[in-house]
């Protein structure tokens, strides 16, 4: 599939297309809609939409039914193989909708439109369907399909009458030889019911045995011959039904060439009104091949957004204009434009209405595409690697006759980089004469479109007083981005608006011009409160062992003197453990070290150490640097000896 199509959804367009046909035939041709290179044949597709339009509205739903397997019938019978019963009746279903047809086109004619003589063209098989009609039914041959089928049925029905009032009266004259009083089938064959201890009292030949063995079903020799004749008159019945069968598949294979027209006529005749369904639809119209480069909407809309929601767009291009710059801000509709011109035309060059007032489009060999970021993390490429490899493939496409379409031109690498590759491209696709329309948000670029022959400006119109989109395109002036104040209606922090607005807008070697702009939210548009987050629930860190079970805090006594001391450091990679004896810091082996009190027991589990083991002065120093930044404030920490 092109992928130009992909990106401006036509496929889903066509998806649309065939849920409004009934028939495979149709739906294959509606997969394969296209855009069409012939002008004639534009013409020719648009005024088939057009027709099939005017009949629908005119004339209600056209009568076409699903052409279910009708091909595969007739290579069967070309084969020389025999239709079932199932086979032929499908066949006489689709005769049927061939005569419906005819008729409704018929009547179509009086709208003086080309597609309802199209009719004529279909031919009448309604003998064809009476005579199937006349011989199957429900899935099986009728007796009227010819004499000799009536006279076997009627002596099979005499016979089977004779069998079962010999059976009948043989089970009221011995009531006590059955288990049962009735007649039973097994196997195809009529059997009695006989006690298993009197099975040699009826001739007969044994044909089953009850599960529980007390009955034996035997087929009594007194039936036997009629049962041979009626063995007889059975296979001379499936010879006359095969004759038969074989005679309507004939009958069919005869009129192959016809019904093959036919198929083709309903199967283009339900790809007609598909599209004329969805024109109804959409409520389009269609639309006009220009003599020129002349691409002219009038009150155009994105078929594949709400109507409701869906403001029209007004866009012309062509004559000395070849190329549009669309700028404005973001959600103002700078990418729906984009699309919404590029879906048209596919679809009006497939020969499909369109959903607008009026459209005048040119022929195209190519729609051309870049739009959406593209981004692939399989395919390592960024937003700028993806955007860019497919601005050069549209290059090495692009013709006079193209149209391009690019969102975004330039995003995603250096503003000034991006910037210069923007009006590169562009030079180039205003060299090559091609139809050209391009988003961006490049002031440069702006600048560029004004002061270039053959390329306009425009924006998408945005309300300053209540900041929001109008989704309105306006032809012939640059639109601005408007990111300060969007961001100042949806509350952003007013400090930072001032960074962002000087920043912007800071002297520099190509210093750009201050807009009037206020960074005070003002009380319209109050500041986004600051929302506390969610707390984190944090476990408090257990109590680090130093040395062999020595923890920080712990009481402990310096050996031999046992002088008392508090741990207040873990011990080192030679094991020398942190203690505090008198006030003093000291580094001791922890082999020297006894424990006198567990710090668990002494001090609360948050106990906050620094208040034994810093200084007065460290202790305020920290309190301080607690609360916010002192420049020259530092905690001094006294090294262990």
């Amino acid at each position: 599939m092109n992928v130009s199509e992909t990106i401006l959804e036509f496929n889903v367009i066509k998806q649309q297309l065939c849920s409004h046909a009934l028939s495979d035939e149709a739906k294959e041709r509606l997969s394969a809609l296209a855009p069409l290179l012939s002008e004639r044949e534009v013409r020719l597709k648009t005024s088939e939409t057009t027709d099939a339009r005017r009949i629908l509205d005119h004339a209600g739903a056209p009568p076409l039914s699903a052409i279910r397997g009708i091909r595969a019938l007739l290579t069967l019978s070309e084969k020389g193989a025999m239709l079932t019963p199932g086979q032929l009746q499908e066949a006489a279903a689709f005769f049927a909708s061939c005569g419906r047809m005819k008729a409704y086109l018929k009547r179509a004619q009086s709208l003086d439109v080309n597609l309802a003589y199209t009719g004529d063209s279909i031919s009448d098989l309604s003998d064809l369907k009476e005579q199937i009609d006349s011989s199957v039914q429900n899935g099986a041959v009728l007796s009227s399909a010819s004499p000799a089928l009536r006279d076997i049925r009627r002596k099979l029905e005499a016979i089977d009458g004779q069998i079962r009032k010999k059976l009948d009266d043989l089970l009221r004259s011995k009531k006590n030889l059955f288990t049962d009083g009735f007649v039973s089938i097994r196997n195809g064959r009529y059997v009695l019911p006989v006690r298993k201890e009197c099975k040699n009292q009826v001739a007969g030949t044994v044909v089953g045995i009850s599960g529980s063995g007390g009955t034996v079903f035997i087929e009594p020799a007194a039936v036997s011959r009629l049962l041979g004749e009626t063995h007889t008159l059975q296979i001379e019945e499936e010879n006359e039904i095969s004759r038969i069968l074989y005679a309507l598949t004939a009958a069919v294979d005869s009129r192959a060439a016809e019904i093959r027209v036919n198929i083709e006529a309903m199967a283009a005749l339900d790809a007609a009104f598909a599209k004329a369904k969805l024109s109804a639809e959409l409520s389009a119209v269609p639309a006009v091949l220009a003599d020129g480069k002349t691409l002219e909407l009038q009150k155009g809309r994105h078929p594949l957004l709400p109507r409701g929601r869906c403001v029209p767009l007004d866009f012309s291009a062509g004559g000395e204009v070849r190329g549009v710059v669309i700028t404005g801000p973001n959600t103002g509709g700078k990418t729906v434009a984009l699309k919404t011109v590029g879906l048209l035309s596919m679809m009006a060059q497939s020969g499909l209405h369109v959903p607008a007032e009026r459209f005048r489009f040119p022929m195209t060999d190519r729609i051309l595409c870049d739009i959406g970021d593209g981004q692939s993390i399989s395919e390592n490429l960024s937003t700028f690697s993806a955007h860019l490899t497919n601005i050069i493939e549209i290059l090495g496409k692009a013709s006079e006759d193209s149209l391009v379409l690019l969102d975004e031109l330039g995003s995603g690498t250096d503003p000034a980089e991006g910037m210069g590759i923007a009006v590169a491209v562009l030079e180039e696709l205003r060299q090559r004469n091609c139809l050209f329309l391009v988003t961006t948000h490049y002031p440069e670029v702006k600048d560029y479109a004004a002061r270039s022959g053959g390329i306009v400006n425009a924006r998408m119109a945005f309300d300053q007083e209540s900041l929001s989109p109008l989704y309105r395109l306006e032809i012939g002036e640059a639109g601005e981005s408007c990111a300060l104040s969007i961001a100042k209606r949806l509350g952003f922090p007013a400090h930072l608006l001032q960074r962002a607005y000087e920043a912007a807008y800071a002297a520099g070697p190509k210093e750009r011009a201050k807009p009037a702009f206020s960074c005070d939210p003002g009380p319209e548009f109050p500041a986004a409160p600051r929302t506390p987050g969610p707390k984190i629930l944090r476990e408090k860190p257990e109590r680090t062992p130093i040395g062999p079970g020595f923890e920080i805090g712990d009481s402990v006594e310096v050996l031999p003197g046992k002088t008392l001391g508090i741990v207040f450091a873990p011990a080192d990679e030679k094991g020398m453990v942190g203690v505090q004896v008198k006030g003093e810091k000291q580094r001791i082996s922890h082999k020297r070290l006894s424990l006198k009190v567990k710090a668990a027991e002494l001090y609360p589990p948050d106990y906050d150490f620094s208040i034994l083991f810093d200084t007065v002065k460290a202790r305020k120093a920290r309190h301080q640097m607690e609360k916010r930044h002192l420049p020259g404030v530092a905690i001094e920490i006294e090294p262990p000896k």
